[in-house]
């Protein structure tokens, strides 16, 4: 799978420089990471033994700024899939029009299966061997799959220790408040969809209120985007996360969903709904439908079966391209990941240049900065769809890959 979310965003990559007829050579530098780190990660484990994971940290463009992206630990990942998301990073920032480039890195390791002592030994020793590459004018890592704000803290405390500095507060975002994090970062890619799902819905002739809402995922995306949606007056009728599924026509009552999954751990067996297959998740009928969980869960079968006239990807990759055309020629209207989940890295910008200015903004002004930041995105790329005549996605990597081909252009290649 893995393999294949980097094929997928060549695949893109190939089809946007078509569209907006790139420069050939810029169109050869795109396809290929600036800078692939592989790391040996030995581990002293509580039982004694030593432990040796495996770590990456790739860097895919740096022409618009430092590169940026999250830190995931996952037992299945691998180098391509971290190429694949360090790329997405890339045009995701572009589309923001944020001053970032593109990067990600992981672990490959179970941290469910780990204490808290020893998921701090790896998060401190993978912070070392990638230190020489990153930092707040290299490259700046956040939270992704398994991370959160507490792992932040030890990779900022483990430069500042190696570095012999006393403060390196713009090194890493997505940090605990009281050590420079901000009061906006958290929830920051659910109200990121929110908006894209309200402009996408006003740009349908379609009226938020009462309509349907499927959610694949309930973890630090689904979880809060269910209570967004139900704010702005939809109804949540389905929820799907690893645990199971569950179902209600008449619309999940999610402040009770919530006490659930915190007591259980899953949304399965929640009490005041039908329990479904997980997989029957993408065949619920709804209004929209938005993919909060891994990638790669929507290919041309499951495209077949979506009963829903919106997609909102707030997951990385979770369409491949098989599944594309078949959602075209369904007229099932989709804002892509990279545009509808790039909440996230704007509030990690935002907190980035708080951490740079040593002035920390007031929630209201960070709140009005991530919707005006998401609905500039929105109407550029929408606007580009328009232009162009073509979906969205191919509309958003266009957009993007002309803005990183301006930057690469102003550049030159060296030498």
């Amino acid at each position: 799978m893995a393999t294949e979310a980097w094929e997928a965003l060549l695949a893109r990559l190939d089809d946007a420089a078509s569209l907006i007829g790139l420069d050939p050579d810029i169109h050869a530098d795109l396809r290929v990471p600036n800078r692939i780190l592989e790391v040996a990660i030995p581990v002293r484990m509580d039982d004694g033994h030593l432990e040796v994971f495996t770590g990456w940290r790739v860097q895919h463009s740096t022409a618009r700024g430092p590169g940026k992206g999250g830190i995931r630990f996952h037992p299945q990942v691998d180098v391509d899939e971290i190429k694949a998301l360090a790329a997405d990073m890339t045009f995701k920032t572009a589309i923001a029009n944020l001053p970032f480039g593109g990067a990600k890195g992981g672990v490959r390791c179970d941290p469910t299966k780990m204490s808290i002592g020893e998921l701090e030994r790896v998060t401190r020793r993978y912070t070392v061997e990638i230190a020489p590459i990153i930092g707040p004018d290299l490259d700046v890592p956040a939270p992704d799959v398994n991370t959160d704000g507490r792992v932040m803290a030890w990779m900022m405390d483990t430069l500042e220790m190696i570095q012999g500095r006393h403060a390196v507060p713009g090194a890493v975002t997505g940090k605990p408040l009281s050590v420079g994090g901000t009061t906006g970062h958290a929830g920051a890619t659910s109200t990121g969809v929110v908006v894209c799902t309200r402009a996408a819905f006003s740009e349908m002739e379609v009226d938020i209120v009462g309509k349907r809402a499927v959610i694949q995922g309930f973890g630090k995306v689904g979880g809060p985007l269910a209570f967004l949606l139900k704010s702005a007056g939809m109804r949540v009728v389905a929820v799907a996360d690893v645990g199971g599924a569950i179902y209600n026509p008449g619309g999940l009552d999610v402040a009770a969903l919530s006490e659930h999954v915190t007591a259980t751990g899953s949304v399965a067996g929640f009490p005041i709904a039908d329990q479904i297959n997980a997989a029957e998740i993408f065949s619920v009928p709804t209004d929209l439908l938005v993919p909060a969980a891994l990638g790669g869960v929507i290919d041309a079968t499951v495209a077949e079966k979506i009963d829903a006239s919106l997609i909102v990807e707030a997951a990385n990759g979770p369409t491949m391209p098989d599944a594309d055309p078949v959602l075209e020629r369904r007229k099932i209207e989709v804002v892509p990941d990279i545009l509808a989940n790039s909440g996230g890295v704007t509030a990690s910008y935002f907190e980035w240049a708080q951490s740079r200015q040593g002035y920390l903004w007031d929630g209201e002004m960070f709140a009005n900065r991530l919707r005006d930041g998401m609905d500039n995105a929105f109407r550029s790329v929408w606007g580009k769809s328009q232009a162009l005549k073509v979906p969205m996605r191919r509309a958003a990597f266009a957009l993007a890959l002309e803005r990183v081909a301006e930057a690469i252009a102003a550049r030159g290649f060296f030498p």
